[in-house]
């Protein structure tokens, strides 16, 4: 009986690898569908609602989304340009919730705008000489957070529970303090990850960290990374987490887009610890870095203005899909994603 168990055991154990290997896969090729091309388009704010529909912002305070033309294809436009005085906020934070969609301008004025069916509403404003906000992303529909780069000894960090009607900054005394020359970078996005409750912050320039905490930003702690740091234009421009455990980074310096050493880490641990991947194989710098939404931690997607990449084993190794240059990307499923970049808003189908 024991040996006849073992042996079912065996049995079991075999078919569920051989279920998980009949599961993989490998990317081999995208095809890129352009929805928009503007030589004066740039994007790096782009997110899907819960239709599935993209929504944009723009670099020129224009806001768009996804439509269908005369022939019933898809395609996206721009609706209106948002301006405070004679201001045109560079928008480069996105977030929808069912309350509305928010569009956050990364400079001093910092603007952050909720956007409803009825009403545009400017629901915060810093004029701090400093101001400089990076990322934007939500808990739920009502508890929602932005970062920004240090205004005083800390990362900048404000925080609504209220739907996004207010917003609140965090005090220095809250928060980890930041390094000379720490601050974070625009590119994408996606500086802020965000699972449950748990929350990852990356930072970057002469150092580059990451900001977690595990009560929707009521506390703080700060773990360090080994990506490639030192120098105002190197760390983390981009940040993924696929559940608590699995999390992902890339950057490098955007100065030197070739080079590839340090720039991609990964942790297994929730963030505690990191480790570099493919170290000193390409890509080099890349602006936005994404898990494939099934999986299982293993298939990322990055792009930059040098192109598209795809790893199939969790980062260790990565094959060149395109040249096409694309700041920041957002997947629909396992094989549809929207990017946008300079002058292209662009629809790709992985195969």
């Amino acid at each position: 009986m024991r040996l006849l168990v073992m042996f079912l055991l065996l049995i079991g154990l075999s078919s569920c690898k051989s279920e998980n290997q009949s599961k993989s896969r490998a990317i081999s090729e995208v095809e890129i569908k352009t929805l928009l091309q503007d030589s004066l388009l740039n994007v790096r704010a782009i997110a899907i609602d819960e239709n599935n529909n993209l929504n944009f912002a723009t670099s020129n305070g224009e806001i768009g989304g996804k439509s269908m033309n005369l022939k019933n294809q898809e395609s996206v436009v721009i609706n209106f340009i948002i301006k405070h005085d004679s201001i045109i906020p560079n928008f480069r934070s996105i977030s929808i919730t069912e309350k509305g969609i928010f569009v956050f301008g990364i400079s001093s004025p910092a603007l952050l705008y909720k956007i409803d069916t009825d009403s545009l509403k400017l629901v915060y404003k810093e004029t701090h000489p400093k101001a400089f906000y990076d990322s934007m992303d939500f808990w739920n529909d009502r508890e929602g957070i932005a970062m920004g780069d240090p205004t005083d000894d800390c990362i900048s960090i404000i925080i609504t529970r209220d739907s996004g009607e207010t917003w609140t900054k965090l005090s220095c005394d809250d928060l980890p303090k930041a390094k000379e020359g720490e601050a974070a970078f625009a590119a994408s996005d996606t500086n802020i990850a965000i699972v449950g409750n748990e929350t990852w912050i990356a930072t970057g320039g002469r150092a580059s960290r990451i900001l977690y905490s595990n009560d929707k930003g009521k506390t703080w702690q700060i773990y360090k990374t080994p990506i490639i740091q030192g120098k105002l234009t190197t760390g983390i421009y981009s940040l993924d987490f696929y559940d608590a455990k699995n999390g992902f980074a890339i950057g490098g310096d955007y100065t030197d887009a070739n080079a590839n050493t340090a720039n991609k880490i990964r942790t297994y641990d929730g963030g505690k610890t990191w480790e570099v991947v493919a170290n000193g194989q390409s890509p080099g710098y890349r602006s936005c870095i994404q898990y494939i939404p099934s999986g299982n931690a293993n298939e990322l997607v990055a792009v930059g203005f040098k192109g598209i990449d795809y790893s199939k084993d969790a980062g260790e190794s990565w094959k060149h899909l395109s040249d096409e240059g694309f700041y920041t990307i957002r997947f629909l499923n396992d094989s549809i994603a929207y990017a946008a970049g300079s002058g292209l808003i662009a629809k790709l189908i992985f195969r």
